[in-house]
């Protein structure tokens, strides 16, 4: 069995987890949002309805959809599925996540992936610390880390190690401070690869090596404008090459990637995505793609 080295092949099996075991309740939202630094207070049952609706998506698209289960020891953002592990070609990478309210999600999901005998090839240790936010392979033998606040250099040097046998090219990209340390700035919330030569990007973020490497492999970039990049226009998860979902409402980057040949498909994101900043890509981890 080949797991995931792409960010872009055709997605056959994926780790999601729905928001009546991550958001659990209004009461248990109302609770925590701030917390977990929500924009505000997400709305419980349309939370669910927005859920539905993204889920529909993919199970048109996707034969394996595996759901995390319920765990006390985690908490609102366990729904962004993508963070605390990272997949290789021959299994997964356990996680630490530079968000400390995030780390008891590594062990739930540890355990998770031992149940379903998908196996694990490495785990980050010591002061290690990194979201699967932060890591982008470009194309199979190509794996860029973002550096900044949620993922740190000995981590990178583990991540190194670690998928040496995968990769041939390891790119290092130094991620701004943007916003501050409270707020998510990854890797993956300025560029998203929807095929081998297409890629949506909000360069005003961009390190001007890693835009001028993009341009010289060919890739074509899709610009996606300061508004829509703040109602996550740059996070897009492709299904298969040029096919991909995005949060409703990002009507610029839409029509760009039609243009590129796309095929777009759109969710009602508020509240599952916009409040918690994690657009599609966050609330799902692909475990194969082909």
């Amino acid at each position: 069995m080949t797991y995931n080295s792409s960010m872009f092949k055709k997605l056959d099996r994926v780790i999601v987890k729905h928001p009546n075991e991550a958001f659990i309740s209004q009461a248990h939202l109302s609770d925590q949002w701030k917390v977990f630094n929500y924009l505000q207070e997400p709305n419980f049952d349309e939370a669910v309805r927005e859920y539905k609706g993204f889920i529909e998506i993919l199970e048109k698209h996707v034969p394996q959809i595996d759901y995390l289960p319920a765990a006390d020891t985690v908490g609102l953002d366990s729904i962004y599925a993508h963070d605390p592990v990272k997949f290789t070609p021959a299994g997964a990478i356990i996680l630490k996540s530079g968000k400390k309210l995030r780390q008891p999600e590594a062990l739930v999901y540890k355990e998770f992936l031992q149940e379903k005998e998908i196996p694990v090839i490495g785990e980050l240790t010591g002061e290690a610390v990194s979201d699967g936010g932060d890591i982008v392979w470009l194309d199979d033998k190509t794996l860029v880390v973002g550096r900044g606040y949620r993922t740190n250099d000995e981590a990178i040097r583990q991540l190194k190690e670690i998928t040496a046998p995968y990769v041939d090219e390891f790119i290092v990209v130094q991620l701004p401070h943007d916003q501050g340390e409270a707020e998510c700035l990854h890797l993956m919330s300025f560029i998203s690869m929807v095929d081998k030569d297409l890629a949506v990007v909000h360069s005003p973020l961009m390190p001007v090596f890693f835009r001028q490497l993009l341009i010289e492999r060919g890739i074509q970039l899709v610009e996606v404008p300061k508004a829509e990049y703040d109602t996550l226009g740059c996070n897009v998860l492709a299904l298969s090459p040029r096919v991909c979902v995005i949060v409703e409402g990002n009507d610029s980057t839409k029509q760009q990637l039609l243009e590129a040949g796309a095929t777009v498909y759109e969710y009602k994101g508020q509240e599952i995505s916009v409040l918690g900043t994690g657009g599609p890509t966050c609330l799902t981890c692909p475990v194969v793609r082909n």
